[in-house]
């Protein structure tokens, strides 16, 4: 089938919506599982920490390795996504049900085979939900819109998982409520899947012609403008998964406010969330790489200032929170729909999973990288989680959390106006607005 060139109609927010509503189960699993499930299997079932932090380390390494494999398998497929779709969503709802519904007397080897089937499905549906918001025959400006629908309500079911548990207990135990939970995902995510695979039914497409050899891996990774923007990315996401890592230590260690994590999560997700429906209009005026770069210097400018707060500044920190949270639509929707506008017009639609494989690949590296360095290096330089901070362990703390960072997005930001002052100069002979493809 050849790729269809007419002019791409605007889609309405309504197909954006039934396209991204698998977002949310998908936000959802992510946060019980690897927030609440080891403390679940600690605590209540007697796991010992050490076989649990062995277990969770391989089961990541595998999930990071297996990305590029799925997108592989999911491009020679592509015919087929509807059926992959749902394999990967029973991967995941059983191995979700699977991780709060313990049985046998191995709960360690329970716990590494439930979470190898959700981490496994989670990855078969997240990849190649990216791949059709990548592959939808869309104008530019609707790409940011799609991907900022995919991700607004992706953090939605992120803030659900966040209240879920405490909401389900009703004054039971833990096992109780999160068998509970477990119970309640089920038919989310099928609703989920029921309407993403409705959308796949009647979306318009972008296709590889028929005939075009198949794009080989090398191609794929060999090209410059992708080594551009992969680096970009892996830089700036790094520079955002340092304060994910710490901000749980920061908050109750450095401010003193651990009860109200929560809250200050809540005001960061829902400030982000909220900036998704600012982000594509600004991308609209000045370009998808300028809103970008601009993402990145309200970041610094806003989260910056963390690196100066102490104990009792609650009130500062919740406005630091909603202050760079609206950064944070940005990041999430910009980078995806840059990607989208890339295999849009290198007419890459036959390595689309691929693509988005990689980006997959270059988040969780990212977050292995923040969490593998930052944590050991603190440890080394004097930190004790949970314990009273010196005047020396207190500053390491605030600059671990805010200034590393803030340095990260800075060098990310020069090199991204560095990319567009080239741009821009190849292109003031003609005048025309440069597209984010020039990387």
């Amino acid at each position: 089938m050849t790729p269809d060139r007419s002019p791409a109609p605007t889609i309405p927010a309504l197909a954006m919506a039934q396209y991204g509503a698998m977002a949310l189960p998908l936000a959802f699993a992510g946060l019980p599982v690897y927030l609440h499930a080891p403390d679940f299997y600690a605590t209540d079932l007697g796991v010992s920490l050490t076989g649990l932090g062995i277990v969770l380390l391989v089961l990541r390494l595998i999930d990071a390795l297996q990305d590029p494999l799925i997108g592989s398998y999911s491009d020679r497929w592509s015919d087929y996504r509807s059926a992959i779709l749902t394999f990967g969503a029973i991967l995941l709802g059983g191995g979700f049900w699977m991780v709060f519904s313990p049985v046998g007397s191995l709960p360690l080897w329970w716990f590494a085979a439930a979470v190898l089937l959700c981490t496994t499905g989670f990855s078969i549906v997240s990849i190649n939900l990216q791949a059709l918001g990548g592959l939808w025959h869309a104008q530019d400006a609707d790409r940011t819109r799609i991907a900022g629908w995919r991700e607004g309500l992706g953090l939605l079911g992120l803030l659900l998982a966040a209240m879920a548990p405490t909401l389900l207990a009703g004054g039971d135990d833990r096992a109780t409520a999160f068998g509970r939970l477990a119970l309640l995902y089920l038919p989310v995510l099928a609703i989920g899947l029921w309407l993403l695979l409705g959308w796949l039914r009647r979306a318009q497409l972008d296709r590889p012609a028929a005939g075009e050899p198949a794009v080989a891996w090398r191609a794929v990774l060999a090209d410059p403008w992708r080594h551009q923007f992969f680096g970009l990315y892996l830089l700036n996401t790094i520079a955002g998964s340092i304060p994910a890592v710490l901000v749980m230590f920061f908050i109750r260690d450095r401010i003193g406010a651990e009860d109200m994590t929560g809250l200050f999560l809540l005001a960061y997700f829902l400030s982000g969330a909220v900036s998704m429906a600012i982000w594509p209009r600004i991308s609209i005026r000045i370009g998808k790489l300028r809103a970008w770069a601009a993402s990145m210097a309200l970041a610094i400018v806003t989260f910056i200032w963390a690196a100066l707060l102490g104990p009792g500044d609650i009130a500062a920190y919740a406005a630091v929170c909603v202050l760079s949270g609206l950064a944070l639509g940005a990041d999430l929707a910009l980078p995806a729909a840059i990607l989208a506008d890339h295999i849009a017009r290198r007419r890459m639609q036959d390595a689309a999973s691929r693509l988005y494989s990689v980006m997959t690949f270059v988040s969780k590296a990212a977050l292995a990288l923040a969490t593998g360095l930052v944590l050991p290096a603190l440890g080394l330089l004097g930190y004790t989680p949970g314990s009273s901070l010196t005047e020396g362990t207190a500053e390491l703390l605030s600059l671990a959390y805010a200034v590393l960072p803030c340095l990260l997005k800075a060098v990310t930001l020069a090199w991204l106006l560095s990319v567009l002052a080239r741009i821009e100069s190849e292109h003031a002979p003609t005048g025309s607005r440069p597209a984010a493809e020039n990387i």
